[in-house]
């Protein structure tokens, strides 16, 4: 009889994804997330966001309200995929662009922070992030 390993379950890592306006943030984000063991991708368009909800356990984006208009698209569009109802949205901008910061709570983050809060909390936001959701 030959000698058959059990199977093991893979590991299923979870995701954050985020959309940032320029590389700082881009930088900042993926590397707090790697020091925190989150694995934290990103995305530009609606396509990349599909791309990722359909291969990947995403629980959070974050986006980054220096660009308004793909931010309020990429939030939008989240909230229309049912399959993604549990993903939750960061939205985060200059404390002066008050418009923005209620368009985004209109669009439906769910958290949405001044850049310097943002900047403060980074690796506790990534954390709740990624926490698996309330039961």
């Amino acid at each position: 009889m030959a000698n058959i390993s059990p199977i093991t379950p893979r590991t299923v890592h979870t995701m954050v994804l985020y959309h940032a306006a320029d590389l700082l943030w881009a930088t900042k984000i993926k590397k707090t997330g790697e020091a925190r063991g989150i694995a934290c991708r990103p995305i530009r368009s609606i396509e990349m966001l599909d791309a990722r909800l359909a291969d990947s356990p995403v629980r959070g984006l974050v986006v980054d309200l220096d660009a308004p208009e793909a931010a309020l698209e990429l939030i939008r569009a989240l909230r229309t995929r049912p399959a993604a109802n549990h993903v939750r949205v960061l939205a985060f901008g200059p404390h002066i662009a008050t418009e923005a910061l209620e368009q985004a709570r209109i669009a439906g983050a769910d958290v949405v922070l001044a850049r310097g809060a943002f900047d403060r909390r980074l690796e506790a936001c990534l954390s709740e992030l990624d926490a698996p959701p309330a039961s």
